[in-house]
């Protein structure tokens, strides 16, 4: 468990930023995209919690919120270091909660007819938002990926994750008995 005591350490002036392991890299690295996204992705799941989501919803993303910081723990130590530097780690039970997550929720929604278009509720529309960033920090760990090994189950995890914001944000807006914005695709 890191002990945090101090926020401003200076070493960063410099452009790089320290890894778990200690070993500092240029704060531009793919390693440090991909978990600086997974951070703001978390920080996107705070402002869904605070903006008054359904109340069904809120445990399940304080769980994501908690697994997001797995993954970035995870993330910052590269593979090859993980046996001096173990620590949390995303694994398939994750990525299985998530799809009993999603088929649990979804079982109570409408079919789809069309795009659903971001938006609803301010929730929803962070969802939304919380979703659209998940995507791209899937995109970062997948690039990073192709250069080196990454955990088992990081990219799995993230794919599903964005579908279960797509399907909350749906929830979202039906628990609120808004109808959903969808795409006139013939505006």
């Amino acid at each position: 468990m890191p002990r945090i005591t101090k926020v401003t350490t200076r070493t960063g002036d410099d452009g790089t930023t320290a890894l778990g392991t200690g070993q500092r890299v240029p704060k531009s690295a793919p390693r440090i995209a991909a978990y600086g996204t997974v951070d703001e992705l978390n920080a996107h799941v705070g402002a869904v919690l605070s903006a008054n989501v359904a109340a069904g919803l809120v445990e399940p993303l304080g769980q994501v919120q908690n697994d997001l910081f797995h993954l970035g723990a995870e993330l910052c130590v590269p593979e090859a270091a993980k046996p001096t530097h173990p620590g949390p780690r995303i694994e398939q039970r994750h990525v299985e909660g998530l799809d009993r997550l999603i088929e649990r929720l979804n079982a109570d929604l409408p079919s789809l007819k069309n795009f659903v278009r971001p938006g609803g509720t301010p929730a929803a529309a962070h969802l939304h938002i919380a979703r659209t960033v998940c995507r791209r920090a899937e995109r970062e760990v997948v690039a990073l990926a192709e250069q080196e090994p990454v955990g088992s189950w990081a990219i799995a995890y993230l794919n599903r994750l964005s579908d279960l914001l797509f399907v909350m944000a749906r929830c979202e807006t039906r628990a609120a008995g808004v109808d959903e914005p969808t795409w006139d695709s013939r505006a």
